[in-house]
């Protein structure tokens, strides 16, 4: 019997162990910036589980960071990123275990502004978040499916972002074994890159450590029960040109990323600089919702939003995807 349980709880534990992943490489506008390129990472793919440890910036500690690049990309403005998380070094998202499919949860996405991507320290302060999502209940989906789905995550830098050296700091929340502090599993890395174009946006900021507490709704949580509510952790998405969006504590999925219709790519692999330029397709949609209107550049639709539809004299709302639309010039 005891070798019974000895071998059901290493079976479990090597289960767990198993569902660990890298965020590894990353494309800007469909261009990948090269394997391991522009990244902070460590060797080993576990977790964070304190979320008062000062390594859940940009991970580090018990996943020491032994792998820095010294590359900053180059990254338009308004440009779309793919995130590709792998298990291990040695995997390739293309044919590889991505994350554990019970690793269910959101992904969020944070920047802080540095002086120099390659060589700054992790900062502990100055992050503010550009992009989130949670649960989905129309679909039934989390953020985490459609990342194992879609073998990669993707996202957009919003077009008012200041241009300069930022971390990015790209995160997953495992939820599986979060129904007690600490259980919940945060994956994180930070990638090293240089916003070009973008506006002059000065957001609200909060610390890593310091945004999330042990207590959190979306720190804390029970994933097996049904009907699921799930509240996003840290501060709401940074948006352009509008009011953040307001949504209900009940939905969980919120995205706040911006769309733009010609885009330039920039990206350096090694020492060779790619550029390229592509022109993006989108539909339009004008309607009104509660008589309010949105301002140029704000959010007017997606999964999960509730707030004005009805775009500003001289734009459209222009759906990006299925979680995001946004006021365009007409």
């Amino acid at each position: 019997m005891k070798g019974f349980v000895r071998t059901a709880t290493a079976a479990a534990l090597a289960s767990l162990v198993a569902g660990h992943s890298i965020f590894a490489e990353f494309e800007v506008n469909g261009v990948s910036a090269g394997k391991e390129n522009a990244l902070r990472l460590p060797t080993y793919d576990g977790p964070i589980e304190d979320v008062t440890s000062q390594y859940v910036a940009c991970n580090g500690g018990p996943n020491p960071l032994v792998k820095f690049s010294p590359n900053v990309v180059d990254v338009p403005a308004g440009a779309e990123i793919t995130a590709r998380w792998i298990h291990t070094l040695d995997t390739d998202w293309r044919t590889g275990l991505i994350i554990d499919a019970s690793h269910k949860g959101p992904i969020m996405v944070y920047l802080s502004k540095v002086s120099n991507a390659a060589t700054a320290a992790i900062p502990s302060t100055g992050w503010f978040k550009i992009h989130e999502e949670g649960y989905n209940s129309a679909t039934g989906k989390w953020a985490v499916d459609r990342l194992i789905a879609d073998r990669g995550y993707k996202f957009r830098i919003p077009t008012c972002i200041a241009p300069g050296n930022y971390l990015m700091r790209v995160e997953i929340i495992a939820l599986h074994a979060a129904g007690n502090y600490p259980g919940a599993q945060l994956y994180m890395e930070c990638a090293q890159i240089n916003i070009t174009g973008g506006g002059s946006l000065n957001p609200a900021t909060v610390n890593f450590p310091g945004a999330y507490k042990g207590t959190d709704p979306g720190i804390k949580f029970n994933l097996y029960t049904s009907p699921i509510s799930y509240t996003i952790p840290g501060p709401r998405p940074v948006t352009c040109g509008g009011s953040n969006p307001t949504t209900a504590a009940t939905t969980a999925s919120r995205t706040t990323t911006t769309s733009s219709r010609v885009t330039t790519t920039t990206s350096r692999t090694g020492t060779t600089l790619v550029t390229t330029t592509r022109t993006t397709t989108t539909t339009t949609r004008t309607t009104t919702a509660n008589g309010a209107v949105q301002t140029v550049w704000g959010q007017c639709g997606g999964i999960g939003w509730t707030g004005a539809t009805a775009c500003a004299s001289g734009s459209n709302c222009v759906v990006s995807n299925p979680y995001f639309s946004q006021c365009l010039p007409a």
